[in-house]
């Protein structure tokens, strides 16, 4: 049975960003929020805290890093100490807090786009300056053909030549995206460590966002950050949460991880705050989707491969001169749009003139310059209602 719905049915009931931020008309393709129904033991876990009353302050447990740790060893071999968790009401509040633990006010903070557009707020806001190492796109200087099947995101590396420059002129920590939003690009393990390396080198630190972790799909392997290498426990922190693959962004509930007793020093400089702010209601559904909800994600995955597949198959005939690489993690395609007729923003023109909304590319740094963003977290028809839209507008 599919976990996906009509947006348009969901309209009817939801009041998140994704149904009420455009016109009833408007294809919702934009925000990082998908189309599903919850996990069966999600739902039943929140049902029964709303029944039993239990929606106070979060307690304190041990549940949800234990939880996770599990998760952690059965997804990816990763080896998760629960004393080394916090938890707070989202991964950008943990970006934020982390980064004001490890930055002195001024310094700057290694930013990789195109990527996540909150990436410089966090920054900002933490009282940090950007400093910006673009990702190194594929050697070739287009997108290749959208029909190949493995033509996916693996050919973006980091630039490890510009983030020792970026470390050279006094930057001193990096906020990785892993796998990388907007790309769904999964770093590879070789990457990650030389990375490490150079910020062990360096007295670096890196904050590693890995909430799109849980969505890597099977032609990928995703390599937590803190497990790649002795250097990289070491030297870094990872956030993750489960608000991305179990579709829980609102319950409010985030993990800060860390590997080594620095890390434990920087949690134990955190405001209580920040762990108390966490959301009774993201914890328990956390603990259950963690716990319980893997089937639920492996049906989900499945059907975002074949969505995967669906855009890259009919992507070049609705839109011919289009580029896309399939993602290797998530459900959020980057399509280059640039031989359209549609501008430096092809989204600001298409929600008008498509009724489709997709994420504006330019807000995710000037490489996204002629691109956007498209979720295909959603139903097979609903996304061929979007192509035949897209393609429409032409």
């Amino acid at each position: 049975m599919s976990v996906m719905v009509s947006p348009f049915d969901a309209r009817r009931s939801r009041t998140s960003e994704k149904y009420t931020a455009y016109p009833a008309d408007v294809l919702p393709m934009f925000v990082a929020e998908m189309d599903c129904v919850l996990a069966e033991p999600v739902r039943d876990a929140l049902v029964r805290a709303v029944t039993d009353g239990d929606t106070g302050y979060v307690g304190h447990t041990r549940v949800l890093p234990e939880v996770f740790a599990d998760f952690a060893r059965r997804r990816w071999s990763w080896d998760v100490d629960p004393d080394l968790v916090r938890t707070t009401t989202d991964v950008s509040v943990a970006a934020v807090e982390v980064l004001r633990r490890v930055i002195a006010p001024g310094d700057e903070v290694v930013v990789m786009p195109p990527v996540y557009p909150p990436f410089r707020e966090y920054v900002r806001e933490a009282g940090g300056a950007v400093r910006e190492v673009p990702l190194l796109p594929p050697a070739e200087d287009t997108a290749p053909d959208s029909t190949a099947p493995s033509d996916t995101t693996a050919g973006w590396r980091i630039d490890l030549d510009g983030l020792a420059r970026a470390f050279a002129d006094g930057a001193r920590t990096v906020l990785l995206c892993n796998p990388h939003n907007p790309l769904g690009l999964v770093h590879a393990a070789d990457d990650l460590v030389a990375l490490a390396r150079l910020a062990a080198e360096w007295d670096a630190v890196v904050v590693s966002d890995e909430i799109h972790a849980p969505l890597t799909h099977a032609d990928a392997v995703f390599t937590p950050f803190l497990a790649c290498c002795d250097e990289a426990a070491a030297v870094g922190v990872t956030l993750t949460s489960a608000s991305k693959a179990w579709n829980l962004a609102g319950t409010k509930c985030a993990l800060m991880v860390g590997a080594s007793d620095r890390a434990r020093g920087w949690f134990e400089g955190l405001p209580v705050e920040v762990v108390e702010r966490t959301g009774i209601l993201g914890y328990t559904a956390s603990v259950a989707a963690f716990r319980d909800g893997e089937p639920w994600l492996a049906t989900l995955l499945a059907e975002l491969v074949g969505n995967r597949r669906v855009l890259a198959e009919e992507l070049g005939r609705a839109l011919p001169g289009a580029g896309y690489r399939q993602p290797q993690a998530s459900y959020l395609a980057w399509l280059d749009l640039r031989a359209l007729p549609w501008g430096d923003d092809p989204a600001a023109v298409l929600v008008d003139r498509a009724r489709v909304a997709l994420s504006s590319g330019p807000d995710f740094g000037r490489q996204g310059t002629g691109f956007a963003r498209l979720n295909f977290g959603c139903s097979e028809e609903t996304l061929r209602e979007g192509l035949a839209r897209l393609a429409a507008a032409r």
